[in-house]
């Protein structure tokens, strides 16, 4: 598993708040016999509706499934048991006449007694969903629903997919850590974030990049809801995915049929507070590693786990001035050590590869954690990168409103120090450059709001108490304005629906799926 929570470059870049993922990953690939088409949705009306005139056209498009080998990205293959097909929607709704994007989706077939289709969202922004229509294979979801996996636009294998940078330019913008808060160290911070911004406006386009957000995406969904025969949404999406959901719930109330929201990333939620939220989650779940670690007499960080952080910052702050050595010629630098690192914080599952990786840092190696922030980076063996991080950049900043009072920066950049000291790497000066999103190239499309919840069935929200990406109160709150059921998952990771083998969730889970009752709250 993996997940993204922040920029790579050290604290000033990660007091974003960015919504995590999921990447779950399958092999082979195959055609396999499509059933007959549904020509109704699971309560029966014969007529899935979409929105407004002009997008006729669209909602009712016919998909011709077939093979995946042509949607898989480089060293990433897709179950052989996996269907795909390409949906095309208008890059601009007001304009559906206008140019068109084409969106990539898969499917597993249900197997049994269908219900309709059950459409995922792993989060992100910007990470493929394709894998995910494997998500509940084994349980009855799989007999019941054909499962539905999505790149959104400009995602994977999405056409077109975002670029900013070239592969050589990835390189070097991951080894410059940006870590100088002087004036002059802001200034060139700003300028590159000018750099890069403008490099996205012109491969790409303003148009293609002022029509990639969340506003539409639920379109997208719609749209996809409708072609798969469906007259109201069955949906399950994590992290960033949650945001998609509570925004399709918030703009088409009556078309919801069942959602499942893991990870929640509240729309609603004061976005300082919810950056100084994951701070602090973070930071837990670092000391929560520090704890489990200092069992062991060969802990890298010691056995008394109150003296983690110092011990940390002696084996990474030297990074800063001379890289470790890595069988790569690329060397681990400063940067790329902290990535690993909070790479390794989101699932207790790679907190054996963390402790090898720091045992490797204290004799002056850095291969793990470097393969760690390659896994982060969606840097693969032949040096290439997937589009994770240029579509992530594309969407978050039509998502929200920047931040461009410099004294707001300072002082969440301050507050990120104070909450997460592991990550503090000494250089704060109260002062902070402002985020890529100031100068990006389209304003946002979208700001923070409640979500009324009028009309709105009955959801259920599962929110883990240690999860540092999207800390547990945001759900647990959410949960609680909105009346949705809350599973509660006792555990330190991001996300857990269906992807850790917890009965205790899944088997809730599952159930709401496909009846849509509630047992209400539960603690697993």
């Amino acid at each position: 598993m993996s997940a993204r929570c922040s920029l790579r470059s050290g604290v000033a870049a990660a007091v974003v708040l960015l919504g995590g993922l999921v990447s779950l990953a399958g092999c082979g690939d195959s055609r396999s016999a499509d059933p007959p088409a549904s020509s109704s949705g699971p309560s029966g009306s014969p007529e899935p509706t979409t929105d407004s005139a002009g997008l006729d056209r669209f909602s009712r498009q016919q998909l011709d499934w077939g093979s995946c080998a042509d949607f898989e990205q480089p060293g990433d293959p897709l179950p052989a048991s996996l269907q795909c097909t390409r949906l095309t929607v208008p890059v601009d709704y007001a304009r559906p006449d206008g140019d068109t994007v084409q969106l990539a989706v898969s499917r597993a077939v249900a197997s049994g007694d269908r219900i309709g289709a059950l459409i995922t969202n792993p989060g992100g922004p910007g990470v493929s969903g394709l894998s995910l229509a494997t998500q509940g294979a084994g349980t009855p979801l799989a007999e019941r629903f054909d499962v539905i996996g999505l790149d959104p636009r400009g995602v994977g294998a999405s056409l077109p997919a975002v670029r900013c940078l070239t592969d050589a330019q990835a390189d070097a913008e991951r080894a410059d850590p940006d870590f100088d808060t002087s004036p002059t160290g802001i200034a060139t911070t700003e300028q590159e974030h000018r750099d890069y911004a403008g490099s996205c406006a012109g491969r790409m386009g303003t148009e293609l990049l002022s029509h990639l957000g969340t506003r539409e995406t639920v379109r997208d969904i719609d749209i996809l809801r409708s072609v798969l025969g469906d007259d109201r949404l069955t949906y399950l999406g994590y992290s960033y995915g949650t945001r998609i959901g509570l925004a399709y719930a918030d703009e088409f109330p009556e078309r919801v049929r069942a959602m499942v929201l893991d990870g929640v990333v509240d729309p609603g939620t004061d976005r300082l507070q919810a950056i100084r939220l994951q701070a602090a989650g973070f930071q837990a779940a670092f000391d929560d590693y520090a704890a489990d670690c200092a069992r062991s007499q060969r802990c890298p960080l010691g056995t008394d786990p109150t003296q983690a952080n110092t011990v940390f910052r002696g084996l990474v702050t030297p990074l800063e001035q001379r890289p470790a050595t890595t069988t790569d010629p690329r060397g681990l630098g400063y940067s790329d050590a902290t990535t690993g690192v909070q790479q390794a914080l989101y699932s207790t599952e790679l907190w054996p590869l963390l402790t090898v990786g720091l045992r490797e840092l204290a004799d002056g190696r850095g291969d793990t954690l470097l393969h760690l922030a390659d896994l982060y980076e969606g840097r693969r063996e032949d040096g290439s990168y997937d589009n994770v991080e240029d579509a992530f950049n594309a969407i978050r900043c039509v998502d929200d409103p920047p931040i461009t009072d410099r004294a707001v920066a300072g002082a969440v950049d301050t507050d990120y120090r104070r909450l997460a000291p592991f990550l503090d790497d000494g250089h704060g000066t109260g002062q902070a450059p402002l985020d890529l999103c100031a100068f990006w190239s389209v304003p946002n499309t979208s700001s923070p709001q409640q979500m009324s919840a009028s009309g709105w069935p009955k959801l259920t929200v599962v929110s883990t108490t240690g999860d540092p990406a999207t800390p547990y109160q945001a759900g647990a709150e959410l949960a609680g304005r909105i009346g949705a059921a809350l599973i509660t998952y006792q555990g330190t990771q991001h996300t857990v629906a269906l992807t850790s083998g917890v009965a205790c969730v899944d088997d809730a889970v599952v159930s709401y799926l496909i009846d849509t009752a509630t047992a209400g709250d539960r603690t697993c």
